[in-house]
Parts: C-alpha cells; structure tokens; sequence
C-alpha cells in the first residue's frame, strides 16, 4: 500500500464527511493506494457513527475507538500501529489541515528520500494568544533538540513507514515526535510551509495548559532520552557526588575536632549540612538503582482499552 493517513478525532462528527471526500478526491486523482484510518479518542457525540458510516460507503476507510479520552499521543500511536502505506501522513481531523498537501507531502518522503516532513502553518488563524506562546515554545524546542522547524506542534506530518514503526509516543509526546524520531536516528528531517484553515466546525479542543504542559514533557523528554535506557547514569552520579560531599566535610569536622577540641561537632551547622549530604546521597543512589530495576522490567506503557475497531490488522 502507498499510503496510510492516520487522523486523530474527538467530537468532530460535522467535519468527518466533508474530510473524507476530500483526502478522496485528493489521492485517487494521484493514483495511489491508500486507507484512512480514523482514530476516535473517546468521542461524546456522533463521531464513530459517523466513522461507522463513513466505512460502510468507502473500504479506504477504517476506524478505531477507545472507550475513553486518552489523548492525541494515544490515538497516533495505535493508528500507527495499525498503518500499512510506506508513507504515513497524519493530519487533524478539524478541516484546518489541508488534504490538499498530501501529494507534495507523500512526494518529498517517496521521491527525495526524508524520514519525516512536519508541517509549517507559516500563516495561522489563531488567536495572538495562542500564537505568541506558540513561537516561544517552537524556538525553545528548536534550540534544544538542535532540530530546526519552525512548527512542531502541526498536527500534519509525514512519515516513512519505518519511522513511526521504530518510535513510541505516550502521554503528550505527539509534540515531539520529530525529536524522538531523530533520538531514534532518522535524521533525515525537513518542513515544509502548509495552508491553515480557519476552522469551519466546532471550537478548539486545546487550551493555555498544554504550553505549561509542553515544557514540562520537553524536559521530560530529553532526560528520558539521555538516561531512560540508564537511570543509574543519571542518579548514581548525582548520588555519589552529593555522598562524596558530605563525607569530606565530615571528615574535616572531624580532624578540626581532634586539633582543636575546644568545640562540638554538633554545634556547627556545617554537621548537619553534612549528615543531610550524605543522606540525600544515599537516597538518591538507591533512588537510582530501583529506577535501572524499574526500566529493565516496565511493559504495557501503551495499553489502551479499545471497544471497537473497523477493517484494521496489526502489524
């Protein structure tokens, strides 16, 4: 198969026909071979009857639900892991992701050879609220991974196959995905300027918080992806150092004791800085050590509950 667009939706029953006929009219005209997969992340309106529908009419069309809302991240990942096409693009299922980007999309993966292509909605319809934060957080994200786009939060990307199938996603990693996939050496990363559309149906299903909550997960992110694999790295290190200091000072007390004994050890307050060094260095190096235990045993990170699922086979 050619190509697999994975969409994400939740409570976007007004938009999903109109989208559908569009990827449509869009792909056959290119002449490829292609599936929709709709991922319904806990819908409370008439999304999955609609996506129920929407299969009925057209074999292209496949669908997933959960039985609740798990997020973006959650919904990508199972549509992943669903996907067939060597080219996988994903999009937002609210009509402001042009369908008509697929064909330069699909064209930059299959004929110049990049691992992933994120869009860049140069021009938006947003609020000056959403948008300010927006480029700060773009240009923190940008400085820390060392990957130059201007967008990393645009929902329309393409992949090749290889790319989602080799990374994992979770929680609200969705936004990071270009840097997990390049921690993952697919380096071969591009942008390219993409239409945004003023949305037509609905309101927006994001708010404030997930800027808060987007600077929290980077910083997640970059220490899982430097000591995940080897907590012991991280807390050892910090652990002994913190030990090491505590023990010198104690041992400067107590030589100072024996010269001069004049005074109590107990007296001082740099004891007790001491005793608190090398306490805190203790736990944190047992803290470190359950962690390694932890990493070399965790499963079931993306267990979903799914309820239903339509035309779909797993990899």
């Amino acid at each position: 198969m050619d190509l697999s667009l994975v969409i994400p939706v939740y409570n976007e029953e007004e938009s999903l026909p109109e989208l559908e006929a569009w990827i449509r009219k869009v792909v056959e005209k290119e002449g490829l071979s292609y599936e929709i997969l709709l991922i319904d992340d806990g819908s409370t309106d008439g999304s999955w009857h609609e996506i129920e529908r929407l299969s009925k009419k057209q074999q292209t069309v496949k669908g997933l639900k959960f039985r609740r809302n798990y997020g973006k991240s959650a919904a990508l990942q199972k549509g992943f892991t669903f996907a067939q096409g060597n080219v996988v693009i994903t999009m937002d299922s609210d009509l402001q992701d042009s369908p008509d980007e697929i064909p330069e999309l699909y064209r930059l993966i299959k004929k110049d050879g990049y691992d992933l292509v994120s869009g860049w909605k140069k021009k938006r319809f947003d609020p000056i609220g959403k948008r300010w934060p927006s480029k700060l957080f773009n240009k923190t994200t940008s400085y820390i991974s060392k990957i130059h786009l201007h967008d990393f939060n645009c929902g329309l990307k393409a992949y090749r196959k290889d790319v989602i199938k080799s990374i994992e996603i979770y929680g609200e990693m969705h936004r990071y995905i270009p840097v997990i996939a390049k921690w993952a050496g697919f380096t071969k990363i591009t942008e390219k300027i993409v239409q945004h559309r003023a949305r037509k149906y609905g309101k927006s299903k994001f708010g404030t918080g997930r800027l808060i909550k987007g600077f929290l997960d980077l910083i997640t992110l970059s220490f899982v992806s430097k000591f995940g694999k080897r907590p012991m790295h991280f807390f050892g290190v910090l652990g002994t150092l913190l030990f090491v200091a505590g023990f010198i000072i104690a041992s400067y007390l107590t030589i100072a004791k024996i010269i001069w004994q004049e005074y109590h050890m107990t007296e001082r307050p740099l004891f007790y800085f001491g005793l608190l060094a090398m306490i805190m260095g203790t736990q944190v190096f047992v803290a470190g050590f359950l962690a390694e235990m932890i990493s070399r045993n965790a499963s079931g990170r993306n267990d979903y509950l799914i309820e239903k699922t339509i035309g779909l086979i797993q990899d």
